[in-house]
């Protein structure tokens, strides 16, 4: 503990002195605003930074504090297209979503952007201590999981999912089946066969997320936007001046406490990222409540949930990162780039030789949830005038972003067609009152799972025992069960007590 407290001493008086201190802030200002934008999100936002800090050749503390800045700073900021457009900034936003836009749309958009600052700063600060305190312990375990334990991994976060969203879980597999689907094509990186690419070469490579979701979200929404003006049936979003209650936080804070312990072990696992912790901690607080049916329409804990856990994972990915040189997500890939740019080495050993851009990181990051807080607390006022642009100009407006988001990232017109074509299917599937958010989770969680069995049946030579010989797969196959039966067996048992 005592190492602790001097490194963080040490740490904060680099983060504190003034140059840095105002990249802290720069950065994390920065970063709500480039989290806000639906499809750029903190791993481009970081990758667009990096040249401008290297070029302004920033000492190395000051570039990772700055990049780490823009890193959270998204994360915070994607939850403002969500609540307000229904429009996710990026991944791990996407179940903000759920309850977040009904929210909007009853008139407590104030409440719902307030809350989830609270929930994302309560998120993103619990990372940083369990980071200060335990972080080479924990990533030492974390890399001790084999391709076998990713599998069972997805198994739970698909347990999981199959309590997301409705009361018809059949349209939810079917939307997680869709996903798969999508997931699915191209080039499979194992045996080089093309899948389900109709000939047409751009699929070769896949559907890059950043297409799926800003299709299926946000030119779904628009397209409903016009249908419901075309139809006569377009209400107006009331303008509201609610905000957060000492009431709303007595009511969530076991579900942010709970949901930033998730988020954060899930964030430590290389690879897995936010959007896997977001949708693990909002089906497993839907779980815990029982009461299911408040969920996807507004419940406030259903949308702190995500908020703390995208947070928290935010910050656990930063463990493997800086204690073993390991990146956690994409975007800690990115800041894993940034440090060797500037000749640091990330490891065990960046502690002891350059403890002063770690501790110096480490600190900011305090800095820059509370920096965060202040920030976007007093904006929800600015934010929510948002819902008072009409509705005739505000439908383009979602369409120019979506279009300018993916065309920044990808640079393919042909992913434009692809946005139209799955905004066009999205919107199908909401006529049919299909939840988009398993769609999407199943798109990302798909991924992960085939990559995890290639690599697990490559070790085993085919043998499928391989993925129940592990103790922590076996701990999560049973965790899997109880989150799909116990709910029906309790189901059962209330419902066979009504009876008599």
């Amino acid at each position: 503990m005592d190492l602790v407290l001097s490194g963080l001493a040490q740490g904060f008086s680099v983060a504190l002195d003034p140059f840095n201190l105002f990249l802290v802030l720069a950065g994390c200002f920065a970063g709500t605003l480039i989290g806000a934008l639906p499809g750029l999100g903190p791993i481009n936002g970081v990758a667009i930074l990096i040249p401008i800090a290297y070029s302004l050749q920033f000492p190395p503390e000051s570039a990772i504090i700055l990049l780490a800045g823009i890193y959270y700073g998204a994360e915070y900021g994607g939850r403002i297209s969500s609540i307000l457009l229904n429009v996710p900034g990026d991944a791990s936003a996407v179940m903000t979503t759920i309850d977040g836009n009904p929210m909007a749309k009853a008139g407590n958009a104030g409440k719902a952007l307030s809350l989830s600052a609270v929930a994302s700063f309560v998120g993103g600060t619990f990372s940083v201590v369990l980071l200060a305190m335990f972080g080479p312990l924990i990533a030492s375990y974390a890399v001790t999981f084999s391709p076998s334990d990713y599998v069972a991994l997805m198994v739970f976060a698909f347990a999981c999912l199959a309590s997301l969203v409705g009361a018809n879980p059949v349209k939810t597999l079917l939307g997680a089946v869709i996903g798969l689907m999508l997931a699915s094509i191209g080039i499979d990186a194992n045996t080089g066969v093309v899948r389900y690419t109709f000939g047409i070469p751009d699929l070769l490579a896949g559907i890059d997320f950043l297409v799926v979701v800003i299709g299926l979200f946000g030119m779904a929404e628009l397209i409903h936007l016009v249908e419901q003006q075309v139809t006569g049936r377009l209400n107006a979003v009331k303008l509201d001046k609610s905000f957060v209650t000492f009431a709303d936080l007595m009511r969530v804070r076991w579900t942010v406490a709970r949901s930033s312990v998730i988020g954060f072990f899930i964030g430590v696992l290389p690879g897995t990222g936010a959007s896997v912790a977001s949708a693990v901690a909002y089906g497993t607080e839907k779980r815990v409540q029982g009461s299911p049916g408040s969920f996807g329409k507004g419940d406030v804990r259903g949308l702190a949930a995500p908020e703390s856990a995208n947070n928290a994972a935010a910050g656990g990915a930063m463990v493997p990162m800086l204690t073993l040189g390991i990146p956690g997500s994409g975007t800690t890939a990115i800041l894993l780039g940034a440090l060797l740019l500037f000749n640091v080495t990330p490891g065990p050993m960046m502690f002891v030789q350059r403890p002063e851009v770690a501790w110096g990181l480490i600190a900011s990051m305090f800095i820059g949830n509370f920096a965060l807080l202040i920030i976007n607390l007093p904006l929800v006022g600015m934010f929510v005038r948002l819902l008072t642009i009409p509705q005739q100009y505000l439908t383009p407006m979602i369409a120019v972003l979506a279009f300018i988001g993916v065309y920044s990232v990808v640079s393919n017109p042909h992913d434009l067609y692809m946005i139209v074509g799955l905004g066009v299917f999205g919107w199908l599937l909401r006529k049919l009152d299909f939840s988009l958010a398993p769609v999407i989770l199943g798109f990302v969680l798909g991924r992960l799972f085939e990559d995890n069995l290639r690599r697990a049946l490559s070790i085993s030579a085919g043998d499928w025992s391989i993925l129940v010989t592990s103790p922590d797969s076996v701990v999560l196959y049973i965790l899997a069960a109880v989150v799909v039966i116990v709910p029906v067996w309790l189901g059962r048992r209330r419902t066979m007590a009504e009876g008599d």
